[in-house]
């Protein structure tokens, strides 16, 4: 089981004619967690139920392992979405099946495992997760923290390279949301799956992922490493992260530009963006993820192309550790300039404004490597 690069391109949406969103070009690098994050509303859901084949765009592609998801057979499709597991808000879970028969599931529906081995990867799926001894409890009897770990285990037991994560924080307290963030960390360096978190976590946000997007004004704002949107100044990155009212977000919507403006004169001084904390590493026992090593030559290798503040936070994260010689490096494929139109291999990002459009430089790294030996069962189990 090891991860693999999802590229999307071009990628819109609509229901009638309400649009979601248009024209969202961004590509996942194989084994890297990445989340996205935009106010309610925005279409995060929409997008993770894209991606999968549940939904169909109104144009664009999905492309993973040289085949197009938006273009290809229907039994193509069903074998691709194998390629997933994906973790639901509420997790998804039989209320009348106990938790061995929910996570035991899929195996059955798509595999023609004996039992004995559905045993097996059953029980090595939930030691992973720190349900071993609660197989035969029903979803009802046990708290949302463990709902949410037997819908995580549930994803594991097909071993997906592609894991989405769909607000996996909700209904949930900061301790409970905190140890799932750890345990994803810890399930990424045992798995070297490619992580795609949806969340309105702040916390989440700033601790977990590699990379970070945001869905803003129906379209794509920003993706990229998590160094450029934890330190970018545009006003709805930080009303976002700080949590406030003053700024470009409304209650229901966006706000116009105007009024946007009047708050934030009528505010005064407003404090920046909170302090970039540290990315979560792995817990004691638990082997490096090998996305680490990969993301730091990637990153290493666009960091010119970044903004300066990114490029400052990027060298001091990896200030104590050698880093690869990167001069008279290439410059990335632009196929997308200010002024010009998509190309059809553009790794270029924009935003609304020209003035903030940035370069995420090459989609992928190093080919992925297969996962760390051994199921993770010295990983502590985490609180419930």
């Amino acid at each position: 089981m090891a991860g693999v690069e999802v590229k999307v391109e071009g990628l819109s949406k609509s229901f009638g004619r309400a649009n979601i969103w248009s024209d969202v070009t961004l590509t996942l690098p194989p084994g890297e967690v990445s989340v996205l994050l935009g106010p309610s509303g925005t279409g995060k859901s929409v997008f993770l139920k894209t991606l999968i084949g549940l939904l169909k765009p109104d144009k664009g592609s999905i492309v993973i392992h040289d085949t197009d998801l938006v273009r290809c057979s229907e039994s193509r499709l069903y074998e691709l979405r194998k390629l997933f597991g994906v973790l639901f808000q509420d997790g998804a879970l039989f209320g009348s099946m106990n938790l061995y028969d929910n996570i035991a599931f899929p195996l059955r529906e798509h595999t023609k495992k004996p039992e004995a081995q559905i045993r097996d990867i059953v029980a090595e799926k939930m030691e992973m997760v720190g349900l071993t001894g609660d197989e035969k409890k029903l979803p009802g009897e046990i708290s949302g923290g463990m709902r949410k770990r037997a819908g995580l285990a549930r994803a594991l037991v097909l071993d997906p390279e592609i894991i989405l994560f769909d607000e996996p924080d909700s209904g949930l307290d900061p301790v409970r949301t905190a140890y799932l963030n750890q345990l994803i960390i810890d399930l990424n360096a045992q798995t070297d799956s490619t992580f795609l978190i949806v969340t309105h976590d702040i916390n989440t946000a700033q601790t977990v992922p590699d990379n970070i997007g945001m869905l803003y004004r129906k379209h794509l704002a920003m993706f990229g490493p998590r160094e450029v949107l934890l330190t970018s100044e545009e006003p709805v990155v930080s009303q976002f992260l700080n949590g406030r009212r003053q700024g470009p977000i409304g209650m229901s919507e966006e706000k116009d530009t105007a009024q946007a403006a009047r708050e934030m004169q009528e505010a005064g001084e407003l404090a920046g963006l909170p302090e970039m904390k540290p990315q979560l590493g792995t817990s004691p026992g638990v082997p490096e993820r090998k996305a680490v090593g990969r993301r730091r030559e990637r990153v290493m290798q666009m960091l010119h192309t970044l903004p300066p503040a990114a490029q400052e936070a990027i060298r001091r994260s990896y200030a104590d550790q050698p880093q690869p010689a990167m001069a008279g490096a290439p410059l990335p494929p632009r196929n997308r300039g200010l002024l010009g139109g998509p190309g059809p291999d553009t790794d270029v990002i924009m935003s609304e404004d020209p003035q903030t459009a940035w370069y995420p430089g090459p989609s992928s790294g190093p080919g992925s490597q297969g996962p760390p030996p051994g199921p993770g069962r010295h990983r502590p189990r985490p609180g419930p």
